[in-house]
């Protein structure tokens, strides 16, 4: 499982003009699931992106997680991001879940992060999303977990 994580001041997904999905400060994490992914990927992804500390501590280091300060947690797919791009001048694919299967896992993903967090909000899988944020920093980290 990859994740582009950003940290941002607002981010918004759109659906045929309807907002599905909305935070402010927080994090818009994109999620690209592979096809060896499971509930234990799953399991590890919710808990770093609950703890990773890249929001400023009053030193004005990284040094405070999403769950510390109570921001918001977008979750988008985006199975993109499992694209091999070494080769030639079009994405490979063979490393994405297959899409029913893919759709299973993020399910699973977004409830479990809803189990232990209270701020989550989501995209809607398989649509034709358009994706709005104003990073903060810009704070962006990509995040793979077996």
């Amino acid at each position: 499982m990859r994740a582009l994580i950003q940290r941002v001041k607002s981010a918004k997904v759109e659906v045929n003009q309807q907002v599905v999905g909305e935070i402010e400060n927080g994090l818009l994490v994109l999620i690209g699931i592979g096809k060896n992914d499971s509930v234990q990927s799953v399991e590890r992804m919710v808990k770093k992106l609950l703890a990773y500390r890249v929001f400023d501590d009053d030193t004005g280091r990284m040094g405070l997680s999403l769950k510390e300060v109570g921001g918001g947690l977008l979750l988008v797919s985006q199975f993109t991001l499992m694209a091999d791009t070494k080769k030639g001048l079009r994405p490979d694919f063979d490393a994405a879940m297959p899409l029913v299967k893919a759709k299973v896992v993020f399910a699973q993903l977004v409830e479990q992060a809803k189990t232990v967090y209270d701020n989550v909000q989501t995209g809607e899988f398989g649509a034709d999303m358009q994706v709005s944020l104003i990073n903060d920093g810009p704070v962006t980290f990509m995040f793979d977990v077996d």
